[in-house]
């Protein structure tokens, strides 16, 4: 398998894929290994965590290179998603003792009563390219914690930061039958849904989450599907500083050219406040520098995905020929790499594909609005629920639209953030099951309820 470059579309690298044979090789380790590591202590299990994260960080140059070297990712975000990721361990740190432990509950009439929080057993970990630490960090970490050994597929666009991860595990004590990485394409993927595992986690696309539950609900095992998104953001006509709202803004949109779940995919501005803010804007977007994502100061790198490209262009091309306005951007660039000019368009609507299907990319749509019930119904007018957010400086105005949204995350005066605190989840398209917070650590076990009676 060839890794390749997006910034300039040379081969990095030239790795074996696993064949089918191997493939069960690990899986019957991974087997074995489990039974051993579920008995270790829970404290001992997060040693290797804390371990682990203590070796990410001491390798950063290199794992920062890595990562900006086959995804495209911009250098500076690269070693800003690798020390964001540790909030995890932290996070780990400070709760998976507690909310694994046994729970006695009160003795009711001579009977003892308890929770026990047994691992699932072996898991799948389908993993992303885009956010690689984030959303892996999100499950083997927590699995690892729980007692589970991972099968973790990393995305072909990111095998090379993949395996880092298994070395580093090993590195920090992980045993080497309790973590392996399955190496290879989309057919690595399909043979763990052929396996019978204990439960699948998948970070991905929509259609492909509806085949891993196809391909899985037979099996009645746990299954988190983490999923796309097109999340909304309403700017209300009384913000305090419209410029800073539009710089905000475009941030959540273009960070890691808009490969992201949560980017910023569509915008609603209040009438009153439309061209100031979409001229901010714009003025905001066009002092981003494109170019070589090595160089510490570039915002705008390379696409990861050459299709992409193709895509993109088409949803441009849809919104112009409905009416819309092209006001910065819009082309491929031509030259090496997989780059794509940051574009913002406006007078959208939501027959135009750029409003209603996930872009993945650095374009974004900006539409008019009168009100907040029109703001709200246009919002609510998708088929995915990952995130939404409004900017305002009245805390009820905006809880009262944010409320009646039916998405697995809001911002107030925020976007495009995650946190290891509160539960990270989607609803509809964008996906079931939720990792991050205590249902993220108690997502890899299953509860045993004790019954105990003297004789």
């Amino acid at each position: 398998m060839d890794i390749i470059s997006p910034s300039n579309g040379m081969v990095l690298a030239t790795i074996e894929e696993d064949t089918r044979n191997i493939l069960s090789d690990k899986l019957d380790h991974l087997r074995i290994g489990q039974k051993a590591w579920k008995k270790r202590s829970i404290h001992d299990r997060l040693d290797c965590i804390v371990k682990f994260g203590a070796l990410v960080l001491k390798h950063i140059d290199e794992l920062a290179n890595i990562l900006t070297d086959e995804t495209g990712k911009p250098i500076t975000q690269s070693y800003n998603e690798i020390k964001g990721a540790n909030n995890r361990i932290e996070h780990l740190k400070q709760y998976a003792i507690t909310t694994l432990a046994e729970e006695v509950v009160p003795n009711l009439e001579g009977t003892y009563e308890k929770i026990v929080h047994e691992p699932l057993g072996v898991i799948a970990n389908i993993s992303a390219w885009n956010f690689p630490y984030n959303v892996g960090y999100n499950v083997f970490l927590y699995a690892l914690v729980a007692g589970n050994s991972v099968a973790y597929k990393p995305s072909e666009y990111a095998t090379l930061t993949g395996l880092k991860f298994q070395e580093l595990l090993y590195e920090a004590g992980v045993p080497e039958d309790v973590f392996h990485c399955m190496i290879g394409g989309p057919e690595v993927g399909e043979f763990l849904l052929q396996n019978d595992l204990n439960g699948y986690f998948f970070t991905g696309s929509h259609k492909v989450g509806l085949h891993v539950a196809y391909k899985t609900f037979q099996k009645l095992v746990p299954i988190q599907l983490e999923l796309g998104g097109k999340d909304p953001l309403y700017v209300m006509e009384d913000v305090l500083d419209v410029k800073q709202a539009a710089i905000n803004a475009a941030e959540g949109a273009f960070y890691n050219n808009g490969q992201s779940c949560c980017a910023v995919e569509r915008i609603y501005v209040h009438e009153k406040i439309y061209d100031e803010f979409t001229t901010a804007f714009v003025e905001e977007v066009a002092s981003y520098k494109i170019g070589d994502p090595h160089e510490a100061d570039t915002f705008i790198g390379p696409l990861t995905r050459k299709n992409q490209l193709y895509f993109l262009k088409e949803q441009v091309h849809d919104a112009l020929e409905k009416g819309a306005v092209l006001m910065i951007g819009g082309h491929r660039i031509t030259g090496d790499g997989y780059y794509f000019e940051p574009t913002v368009i406006k007078n959208v609507n939501h027959t135009m594909s750029l409003m209603k299907d996930e872009s993945f990319g650095p374009v974004i749509g900006i539409q008019k609005v009168t009100d907040d019930e029109e703001a709200f119904s246009l919002m609510s007018d998708t088929s995915y629920g990952l995130t939404a957010a409004v900017f305002s400086n009245d805390k009820e105005r905006a809880y009262a639209l944010l409320d009646r949204l039916d998405t697995g995350t809001v911002y107030w005066n925020c976007c495009d953030r995650v946190s290891p605190n509160v539960p990270w989840s989607g609803r509809k398209n964008s996906g079931i099951g939720s990792t991050l917070s205590s249902q993220g650590i108690r997502i890899f076990t299953k509860p045993k309820a004790y019954h105990w009676r003297k004789p």
